[in-house]
């Protein structure tokens, strides 16, 4: 069972309150996600466009621009070589406009999960210069293709980099990082080391949205390019927040601006494509957050690189036609219908697999599963992860050899530990928390051993922690607090959504609501015996077995045969407004019990 944690940092929560006008609840929240100062606070609470870090303090920044202005004014042709996920989609996106309305001679290839895998390679830069391309110009990648960009200058063309990924590094015999750039004309990275960018953690359309933020800036002085320079910035930072949510950046420091703004935006969408999307996926515009970005629409994106071409959902973005944005829209979400049913399909494939050769005991789970799609090993490495709280890899059967995804926990630093066994890929990158790799069938074994006789997580690092914000008591619940707790949205990966907890719970009634019947609804009296509705979106079966246990069978009975309980239980929740049929009340969504 998960540890719970109250967090106990401390702050002058009342005078917090005070000064920005907010519940102390709220103040302790903020303090809560390591926001402090004055001007941190008033950032977080606050920020918007004019807090976002000048694009000029990327490394090579200058370098990349000035080689692009001097191919447009040139009239050579750029070609901008992207990614298949959401992240290089968007990237490709950003770029492709940025350039065009600055009079560039652009078009885009996104490579092929299958035929071309992840990145640049060698029969992308042939294909380039027999088609006559001048420059090229990476989004999402290149930053671990220094042998490809050799060859590409050797067939003449010049390489601009534009990455976010972690730059490849040889161990010496110091024990220093000897770290391996791309010879490119220029690396816009900012996990560079000698990158002084203030936040480094930004994704791929970011570094290309600050890229076409320095051109547009620098080009963008005359005639009618000035007059809809910021319209195009505004769209450009719609799709930037997009992918900064797909890619699961942490919503810290400018990325939470990014998002912030983003879907302030996004709400009255400036791409006739992504409002199409939101409308063929049924979300209310006015209510859109990041939840649906990363569950509902993000997926959509993602799904035509994983099972057709990403191409087509880089045409949705440049839909011009709302009947076209709209027919595309539908194939995506198609599509992501589809790629749930392989997921659901391939994940009890890979548990059986786990289960059935004893994996499960290992510290780092690979699961060898030759039969499923490739484009799915992440996902599925996602959901082992959640089931058994261990990184996990999946790997399955390529054109050639074996590909794999991992995902990670907190605890374990994914990219540093594969680059321990690098032995074994023929290709290999990613971050702390995700990685994409290659190898020999024949090595899918050794790796695994490795792997795990390398790994120094402890049964502590791999115990599920719960920190709890605040213990705070239902009764102190009103619709104000839950009105101020969305100005810490928006939520996701490094700005959670808030967690609290209250001892001494009664369950007094309760139902089985949904379609597939797979939604608790309770209601429930806290020690005071003030009464609330509470609702529970997780695993029912679950947590009916809970209540067996604490409760018996023949409570359990009643409960759910409409009879009147009492059943305690300690619960963390969040609270929120249920909004039906014109009525507001408020609503406890349970995140978990004991």
């Amino acid at each position: 069972m998960a540890q719970w944690f109250i967090m106990a940092k401390r702050a002058d929560f009342g005078k917090i309150a005070a000064k920005y006008h907010i519940d102390p609840v709220i103040a302790r929240l903020i303090r809560n996600r390591d926001v402090v100062g004055d001007d941190e606070i008033d950032k977080y609470l606050n920020g918007g466009r004019g807090d976002l870090y000048a694009p000029s303090l990327l490394k090579d920044m200058d370098k990349a621009v000035e080689v692009l202005k001097g191919k447009i004014g040139s009239g050579a042709r750029i070609r901008i070589i992207g990614d298949y996920d959401a992240d290089g989609i968007c990237a490709s996106y950003i770029l492709l406009k940025g350039l065009t309305i600055c009079g560039a001679k652009a078009d885009t290839v996104i490579p092929h999960r299958v035929k071309d895998g992840y990145g640049l390679n060698e029969a992308l830069l042939e294909e380039a210069a027999g088609d006559g391309v001048d420059t090229v110009v990476t989004c999402d990648n290149g930053i671990a293709a220094a042998p490809q960009i050799a060859y590409g200058k050797e067939l003449g063309l010049t390489v601009v980099v534009t990455d976010h990924h972690e730059v490849p590094y040889e161990e010496r015999e110091d024990g220093e990082r000897a770290y391996q750039l791309p010879d490119a004309a220029a690396v816009v990275d900012p996990k560079r080391e000698d990158c002084t960018y203030p936040f480094r953690n930004i994704c791929g359309a970011v570094v290309a949205y600050k890229l076409v933020q320095q051109l547009l800036e620098e080009c963008g002085e005359n005639g009618n390019l000035k007059d809809e320079k910021n319209e195009v910035l505004e769209e450009l930072l719609e799709i930037a927040a997009f992918a900064t949510v797909c890619d699961l950046m942490e919503l810290k420091d400018e990325n939470r601006i990014i998002v912030k703004c983003g879907l302030e935006n996004m709400r009255q969408s400036r791409n006739l494509g992504l409002k199409a999307l939101i409308e063929v996926c049924g979300v209310e515009p006015m209510q859109l957050s990041s939840y649906h970005i990363g569950f509902i629409l993000g997926p959509c994106m993602n799904a035509t690189g994983r099972l057709d071409t990403a191409k087509r959902a880089l045409e949705l973005l440049q839909s011009k036609d709302w009947a076209e944005a709209v027919t595309i829209a539908a194939e995506l979400k198609n599509l992501n219908d589809i790629r749930k049913e392989m997921t659901a399909k391939g994940t009890e494939e890979a548990i059986a697999h786990i289960e059935k050769e004893g994996l499960w005991e290992d510290k780092v789970l690979v699961a060898y599963l030759p039969e499923v799609h490739e484009s799915l090993a992440g996902i599925i490495a996602g959901r082992i992860r959640e089931k058994y709280g261990k990184p996990a890899f999946v790997l399955t059967k390529g054109e050639e050899g074996v590909k794999g995804s991992g995902r990670s926990i907190e605890a374990y630093h994914m990219y540093e530990e594969m680059s321990a066994c690098k032995e074994f890929f023929t290709k290999y990158g990613g971050h702390k928390m995700a990685a994409g790799l290659s190898m020999r069938e024949e090595d899918v074994e050794a790796f695994r051993k490795k792997i795990n006789g390398n790994c120094r997580l402890t049964q502590d690092d791999l115990e599920e922690k719960i920190h709890i914000d605040v213990a705070m008591p239902l009764s102190y619940i009103t619709k104000e607090l839950v009105g101020q707790l969305r100005l810490l949205e928006p939520f996701g990966e490094g700005n959670r959504k808030p967690v609290f907890a209250q001892k001494d719970v009664h369950i007094l009634n309760g139902r089985v609501m949904g379609k597939n019947r797979n939604v608790g609804k309770y209601g429930v009296a806290d020690g005071s015996g003030n009464y609330f509705d509470m609702v529970y979106f997780g695993d029912l079966d679950a947590f009916h077995e809970f209540l067996v246990e604490k409760a018996g069978e023949y409570m359990v009975n009643r409960l759910y045969s409409g009879e009147r309980v009492d059943i305690p239980l300690s619960v963390i929740y969040y609270p929120d407004i249920n909004r039906y049929k014109g009525r507001e009340s408020l609503q406890i969504v349970m995140k978990g019990y004991r």
